[in-house]
């Protein structure tokens, strides 16, 4: 018997270990996978955070949970194109604890990015942040409402147990009977360090509500449909929505500015990303139909356009960056 969070992080490790869970052939697609436009437009939303920082040099490129390496290179060769000084000024660094995972992001970037096992291991100074469907497979414990006390939940032989909840973080006094609520200290805690951080300004995108509340979110996807997150550990993959109003509040109270959180449907808008799109289907006639699919896929409301959400952690002297402007 292990408690929900423990469960979760041990599957994930063996999960992320022993495969690669992207595109078509594995158990799910995520943005950049989907369209090159996405990884460009962060790109250069990084560059014009850069300009706001005062150009620093040298200064970090870092993403959290790099996939495959699609959105760092798509990020890079956007940046090159478009804003040279920024690129000549950037060291790339990556956040990955997967081998199987690191060989291929190697692959794709190269020798010269700098891997990292954990996120306290990235070099101090000004940087940039990126964290596309990060915080969604980091850890949750689950409290369930019963009378007029909170339990916990805990794992033993693919199912849950329940016990007192002894040492909970605050929860809220009052809740309805069955009432489940998530909390992920893991990623309050990466938020409040990297928001600690001078200089340093991290995106976040992924999936959840923009205000947090009740609900049990916990989901698991094997060859792109639902499975039972509780069943075979480490076979498939475990996520959770995101409680953006936590990550904000934690950012804040480590002395960062916290903006948005956003749909990111609208915060692509803003950035560009279908003129990107529309271009890159001028550019390729014959792949014209799957370009303005693609980006339709993350804009539109119906599909990742509302679900997923945008949250821009900056240090406090920063002004507002691109794509937050009320």
């Amino acid at each position: 018997m292990e408690r929900l969070d423990a469960f979760m992080a041990r599957a994930t490790a063996a999960y992320y270990a022993t495969r690669d869970p992207f595109g078509a052939a594995g158990d799910f697609i995520t943005a950049p996978e989907i369209s090159q436009a996405f990884g460009e437009c962060l790109g250069l939303w990084c560059a014009v955070v850069w300009e706001q920082m005062g150009r620093p040099d040298p200064v970090i490129l870092a993403e959290l949970g790099p996939g495959r390496g699609t959105l760092m290179a798509d990020a890079l060769r956007a940046i090159a194109e478009v804003a040279p000084a920024f690129r000549a000024a950037l060291r790339p660094h990556l956040v990955e604890a997967s081998p199987r995972l690191r060989e291929a992001q190697r692959a794709r970037l190269g020798a010269y990015v700098i891997w990292h096992q954990e996120i306290a291991s990235l070099p101090t100074g000004p940087a940039l942040i990126l964290a596309n469907e990060f915080f969604d497979a980091l850890p949750v414990r689950q409290f369930v409402r019963r009378g007029d006390a909170w339990a916990e939940r805990f794992v033993a032989d693919g199912a849950f147990l329940e016990h007192p909840a002894l040492d909970a973080p605050p929860l809220p006094g009052a809740a309805s009977e069955g009432a489940v609520q998530e909390v992920s200290e893991m990623s309050r805690a990466v938020v409040a360090a990297l928001a600690a951080r001078p200089g340093t300004a991290l995106l976040i995108l992924d999936y959840g509500p923009a205000a947090g509340g009740f609900g049990d979110t916990l989901q698991a996807m094997q060859t792109h449909a639902a499975a039972d997150p509780l069943a075979e550990p480490g076979s498939r993959d475990i996520t959770a929505h995101v409680d953006f109003a936590a990550l904000a509040a934690a950012a804040r109270e480590a002395g960062a500015t916290a903006h948005g959180p956003l749909p990111q449907g609208l915060f692509l808008q803003r950035l560009g990303l279908a003129t990107r799109a529309a271009a890159l289907a001028r550019a390729r006639p014959s792949q014209a139909a799957a370009q303005l699919s693609a980006a339709q896929r993350l804009l539109a409301p119906e599909a990742m356009g509302r679900l997923f959400k945008a949250l821009a952690v900056c240090d406090a002297a920063l002004p507002i960056p691109p794509g937050f402007e009320s």
